[in-house]
């Protein structure tokens, strides 16, 4: 009874060493388990297949750099889109704007503030330059100066194309038609003006600009 007990205690440290023996010979500096040496030597094999992975990542930095200058083109022509439109907003503007003030200006420069004739005897020589007035009754030419001379940045005023036309009129009296630039007739100023794009593609042939307005001349 003796000696079989003391064989079971004799067999067991043995059987214990035995299956610790392997772990111990795998294992790593730094590392108390056999799963750490693993888990470098995974390490040690990934870093040894780098310049199949710097490979691959070349081939996707070139599509990177398609998918750039695409997005790149379509932003830029969004942007210059946008910037052309409101030049036309700008232009338009000025046109509508500075056909009132031309029609308005034209309307206190009629025939009545120019010098007395024997075709207008009624003129009181109110048209002398001073205070924004013109130096005589208003021409179509006259007008065109008026333009010009109030004609912002960014606008070519080489470019500007001016239209007055004088008429009778609804309610116009008969002298109009002997004397258009008279009270009570009527007076149409059109201005307009060629746009022209930046982006060429939105539109290649320029863009004719114009607004119209119209006034009944009060002297």
């Amino acid at each position: 009874m003796s000696q079989q007990r003391q064989s079971i205690v004799v067999s067991s440290p043995k059987s214990a060493i035995m299956p610790f023996a392997p772990i111990a010979g795998l294992r790593t500096t730094g590392c108390l388990f056999h799963r750490c040496s693993r888990l470098k030597h995974g390490i040690l094999s990934a870093n040894a297949s780098s310049p199949q992975g710097l490979r691959k990542l070349k081939g996707e930095g070139g599509n990177d750099i398609i998918e750039y200058a695409f997005i790149f083109m379509i932003f830029m022509s969004m942007l210059l889109g946008i910037v052309d439109f409101s030049r036309v907003l700008y232009t338009y503007h000025f046109l509508s704007n500075e056909a009132r003030e031309a029609t308005r200006w034209a309307a206190v420069n009629g025939a009545d503030c120019g010098p007395q004739t024997s075709t207008n005897p009624s003129g009181d020589n109110s048209c002398d330059g001073v205070g924004g007035m013109n130096n005589g009754t208003a021409s179509g030419s006259d007008i065109l100066a008026y333009v010009q001379n109030h004609t912002p940045p960014g606008i070519d005023r080489t470019k500007i194309n001016v239209t007055a036309t004088w008429t009778v009129g609804l309610n116009g009296p008969t002298t109009c038609t002997t004397t258009p630039q008279a009270p009570g007739c009527t007076v149409e100023v059109q201005v307009s003006y060629p746009f022209t794009f930046i982006v060429p593609f939105i539109r290649s042939t320029p863009l004719t600009l114009s607004s119209t307005s119209e006034m009944i001349i009060i002297h």
